[in-house]
Parts: C-alpha cells; sequence; structure tokens
C-alpha cells in the first residue's frame, strides 16, 4: 500500500498530535506517521522524538515510524541514539528494527550490543545479527555471539545466541555451537539445528549424541537434521 501523501493542513494536525501533552497520544501520533508520508518537518520532528521526549514508549514509536519514512541519514542517526538509549524498551526496539534497515546501518554498534546489561536487549541484538548473516563477521558477530553463547547467565541469550551462528553459519562459530549442545534443553535443541550449515567427525558426532538425548525435542531437532 502506498503511502498517504499529507497536505499542509494534515501535516499541521500531525505536529499537533505529535506535540500533546498526553505521552500516549504521541506515541500513537508517531506511529501512525510512519504510514503517511510526512514532511521533512515531520521527519525532523521523529527524530526529535527519539532523541529529546521524556516518554521511553514514544521514542520507541518515533523511531519504529523512522524506519519505514526516514531518509537513511535521518534513520542512522536515530539509531545510534537509540542504541544508547537510557531506556531497554527503547534500544531493545532499535536492535529489533535493524534488519528492515540493513544496507543503511553499520553492524559494530548492534555487536556492542551483545554486552548490555538488559538480557532483553542482548536476545534482541543476537537475533538482528543472525538476521544479517554474513554482514555480521567483519564486525566481530561471530566473536560475539560465541562469547555470550558459552558465558551468558541467560539461557535464553545463549539460545538466541547459538540459533544466530547457525544463521551466520560461520566455521568460527562453530565451537560455540558444539558447547550449546550440552546446555540446558532449549540450548541444547536450538544448538543441535544451528548445526545444519556445518558438517564434520565433531558434527556429526554431536548429532548422535543428540539423538539419544533425556529431552525428546532435542531428540526430535536431530532427527530433523539427519532426515534432511
Amino acid at each position: 500500500m502506498q503511502p498517504v501523501v499529507n497536505d499542509a493542513a494534515s501535516d499541521a494536525a500531525a505536529d499537533s498530535q505529535l506535540a500533546a501533552r498526553d505521552p500516549l497520544q504521541r506515541a500513537v501520533a508517531a506511529a501512525a506517521t510512519g504510514f503517511a508520508a510526512p514532511s521533512p518537518t515531520a521527519r525532523t520532528r521523529l527524530e526529535q522524538l527519539v532523541r529529546e521526549d521524556p516518554d521511553p514508549r514514544v521514542r520507541a514509536a518515533a523511531l519504529g515510524a523512522l524506519f519505514r519514512v526516514g531518509s537513511r541519514a535521518g534513520v542512522r542517526r536515530a539509531w545510534r541514539a537509540a542504541l544508547d538509549d537510557p531506556s531497554a524498551t527503547v534500544r531493545r526496539r532499535a536492535a529489533e528494527l535493524t534488519p528492515s534497515r540493513a544496507a543503511d546501518l553499520p553492524v559494530r554498534p548492534l555487536v556492542l550490543r551483545l554486552a548490555d546489561p538488559e538480557m532483553t536487549v542482548v536476545e534482541a541484538a543476537a537475533w538482528a545479527l543472525g538476521e544479517l548473516g554474513p554482514r555480521a563477521v567483519p564486525a566481530g558477530g561471530v566473536s560475539g555471539l560465541a562469547r555470550i553463547a558459552r558465558h551468558h547467565d541467560d539461557p535464553l541469550v545463549r539460545e538466541a545466541a547459538v540459533a544466530a551462528l547457525g544463521a551466520i553459519g560461520h566455521r568460527a562459530g562453530l565451537p560455540a555451537i558444539l558447547a550449546g549442545c550440552s546446555d540446558r534443553p532449549a540450548v541444547r535443541r536450538r544448538a543441535v539445528l544451528a548445526l545444519a550449515p556445518f558438517d564434520g567427525p565433531a558434527v556429526d558426532s554431536a548429532i548422535t549424541r543428540a539423538l539419544e538425548d533425556r529431552d525428546w525435542q532435542v531428540r526430535q531437532a536431530a532427527e530433523d537434521l539427519t532426515r534432511d
């Protein structure tokens, strides 16, 4: 569906909504702007909201809108600010949005979010790096993902990391995936599936062990691989 082109009157109305006192109203207005064809002034206003609005819901909504309608430079500026936002909600949203404008964004700032103190941000960054595939390799994505796959305290993060390593498919990530095959059941299942792009004796041995795993989902994942 093509964006609706705004006239001067609708631009003024939209700007009024973006400046509303109620943060929920501002968030809704920001999100709606992303489904229109806003003027340069409205795009600038969205950038300002990402950087300056006191409510993280508004900042996250404005960032999402910019990813739909913003210029390359505007998206990059807002994205960098959002990755360093004091709110984990905004940092997580920035990570989640990265693949949708991957060609416009550098990868290294996303890799740095793998050290975020909030696990949901790390999980989102890991997922996004997996979506970027080979582009994550020269920016240090594989080594960063391998580190958290082995050592992060949260099993959901480790699971996301091994899945991303499998999606990237770089050989340097294989040792961390193999280590994940001895982790908790959910991580083991994801690690077994992440072995799909790889081959070799160590991979064959891990799949053979997984076929006898005490968890049925791990066994099922191994059976799926051998069947494929």
